[in-house]
Formats: C-alpha cells, sequence, structure tokens
C-alpha cells in the first residue's frame, strides 16, 4: 500500500517563503519521480513542479520556473517544494503524487497515488 503525506502548508504574506514536505513509502522511492500539483478555489488540478527519481531531472510550471524549487532526500523518502516570493495567486491546496514511472511529466494522469494535499494561503 503507497501512502503519501504532505506537510508544510501555511498562510504567510506575499513575497516570504514556505517550504512543503512530502513523504511516501510502500514501493522504492527512487524508482519514481515525484510531483506536485495544485488546486485553487473553483479551479482545476494544475502541475507545478515534477523531479526524476534519482533527483538529476526536474520540470517546472512556467508560472513558478523561477520562484520554486522542487528537490528530494531518497534516503529519507522525501521530496520537498520550496516556495520563494510567494504571491497571492499562488493561494491553493498543494498536493503531492508519485508517477507511474521514474522520469516526472506535466501529466496528472501519469501520477498514480496522492497524498490528501496540504494548504497555502498568501495574503497581499
Amino acid at each position: 500500500q503507497v501512502q503519501v503525506v504532505e506537510s508544510g502548508g501555511g498562510m504567510v504574506q506575499a513575497g516570504e517563503s514556505l517550504r512543503l514536505s512530502c513523504t511516501a513509502s510502500g514501493r522504492t522511492f527512487s524508482a519514481y519521480a515525484m510531483g506536485w500539483f495544485h488546486q485553487a478555489p473553483g479551479k482545476v488540478r494544475e502541475f507545478v513542479a515534477g523531479i526524476s527519481g534519482g533527483g538529476s531531472e526536474t520540470v517546472y510550471a512556467d508560472a513558478v520556473k523561477d520562484r520554486f524549487t522542487i528537490s528530494r532526500n531518497n534516503a529519507k523518502n522525501t521530496v520537498y517544494l520550496q516556495m520563494n516570493s510567494l504571491k497571492p495567486e499562488d493561494t491553493a491546496v498543494y498536493f503531492c503524487a508519485t508517477h507511474n514511472t521514474r522520469w516526472p511529466t506535466m501529466i496528472e494522469y501519469d501520477y498514480d497515488y496522492w497524498g490528501q494535499g496540504t494548504q497555502v494561503t498568501v495574503s497581499s
């Protein structure tokens, strides 16, 4: 049974930073890419960032590529999302998910196990 658990959300002001963490258990962590998605109120869930199983390849949505950094520590079965220069439009529930292969994609359908999400709220 694969379990995915996010943590680190909260409420910050515009311009501040947050770091989200996500742990996954139940299969070989380093063999699979990981991804972060977000869903704002009334909107569909969108891709934010992804990282390959070994950590060598990353991919970002255009809206975050100069502000967010995804990384992973395979020894701790944990993936991180460092979010800097946060904007009110970053307000959303952030979800972590495991990919079904070693290489990340932006396609939600390619991610097979999901966490419950963590709320990020950015005030202006």
